[in-house]
């Protein structure tokens, strides 16, 4: 793949830089509650501002239905990033109408604007090649150059991730290039030993991953709601915990395979268990008990993994090499189940080896729980991209930035 760099050995001062960002942020309201990704492509923004590029800033936010929606405007990202970058954003409110039109043609050397939601075109997600396909040449048209560095986007053929690369000279973005190197040190010649902890609600979103792992990792420490589909194959009572049933027989089938292949497949041993979920607005006091994980009570349902099992995973980890971290191993939103996960990101900050907080809500996490980001060793912009990549499927994004 091309870099920034090798566009600016043919000058970018006075050209049209398209950059696909990922400006997905969480709000509430018109409120960031997490600018970590904007914070994160931010560098790449100022770098080719300062080469004397036209920037021009594309993101999607949200799921809207393929038609604009005030709820997922990119308005208040645009403001943020504004304040980060310290110069004036100017913001289109369309992507390639007369707004987004107006505001590229204003556009001088160095500045930056931000065009409106991309998934409020019905052509950026589209299925069909040639509408999606007409939605990129749109696109391409306000555009000289292009360049990609939305890594949490780069696992889905969408137009401005996968068409438009092909219809305007292109090159991936300082961020995308560190996120795929990072990649390949959990890939190729990792160094051992190799722990990967995985958690997050649905052992289903994992199991492609979990796959791949089997044959990679050393140890596979396994939390979140996906444990109780685990616990549940091993004949544990799990309550009202988050179970899937159907997946039980799968699940079976993995803790077979990593006794056969010596990968050190580690449960939890203790659950905080509730008979009621936590109130994730006023935050009030969770009543709750800690049980040994084979001791769930019928009406209750685990919401986090108990101090047993915070020095279990600990323990696992501290002599690691290398670390891959995917998914809170509680509801960490909440203070009386953020303990597990806190106590996994120490985990990180206490070991030596190479240490990766692989995206999503992980990162959420690391960063509202008041974490330094800069303590571990790369922290992704990318849940979904980087399990793709760690599954050894082609994403299309980055397929799409190369020669």
């Amino acid at each position: 793949m091309k870099t920034i760099d090798d566009l600016a050995q043919d000058g970018l001062s006075g050209k049209r830089v398209f950059v696909r960002a990922d400006l997905n942020v969480p709000l509430d309201g018109t409120t960031i509650t997490d600018d970590g990704r904007i914070r994160a492509v931010q560098p790449t923004i100022a770098k080719l501002a300062q080469l004397g590029a036209k920037v021009i800033v594309a993101s999607h936010l949200g799921r809207p239905k393929g038609a604009p929606d005030p709820a997922f405007s990119l308005r208040p990202a645009a403001e943020r990033l504004g304040e980060l970058i310290g110069r004036e954003v100017a913001f289109a409110t369309d992507t390639v109408g007369e707004s987004a039109r107006a505001v590229v043609a204003g556009l001088g050397e160095g500045e930056v604007a931000v065009l409106e939601n991309l998934r409020f075109n019905p052509g950026e997600t589209s299925k069909d090649d040639a509408e999606r396909g007409a939605f990129a040449d749109q696109l391409a048209a306000l555009a000289d150059v292009y360049v990609g560095d939305g890594f949490g986007a780069v696992h889905r053929k969408h137009a401005s991730v996968y068409d438009l690369p092909a219809r305007l000279p292109h090159a991936a973005g300082d961020l995308i290039a560190a996120e795929v190197t990072v990649l390949k040190k959990l890939t190729e010649d990792v160094k051992r030993p190799y722990v990967v902890v995985l958690g997050g609600a649905k052992v289903s979103d994992k199991l492609a991953v979990i796959d791949e792992l089997l044959g990679k990792a050393d140890r596979l420490l396994i939390g979140g709601g996906m444990a109780y589909t685990f616990l549940k194959a091993k004949g544990y009572e799990v309550g009202i915990s988050l179970l899937q049933e159907d997946q039980i027989p799968k699940v079976t089938e993995y803790m077979e395979r990593a006794a056969a292949n010596g990968v050190e497949l580690v449960l939890p041993v203790d659950i905080l268990a509730s008979a009621d979920f936590p109130d994730l607005k006023t935050k009030a006091p969770a009543d709750y008990v800690t049980v040994d994980a084979d001791q769930i009570p019928s009406d209750k349902e685990g919401l986090d993994i108990g101090p047993k099992t915070r020095e279990l995973f600990a323990s696992k980890i501290a002599d690691a090499e290398t670390v891959f971290w995917n998914g809170p191993v509680g509801v960490a939103e909440h203070p009386d189940y953020a303990g597990g996960t806190t106590a996994i990101a120490r985990a990180l900050l206490n070991c030596d080896g190479f240490t990766v907080v692989g995206g999503g809500d992980s990162a959420a996490a690391v960063r509202s729980l008041g974490f330094d980001e800069n303590a571990f060793g790369h922290i992704s912009t990318g849940g979904g991209a980087s399990l793709e990549y760690l599954e050894g499927k082609t994403l299309p994004g980055l397929a799409a930035l190369e020669d």
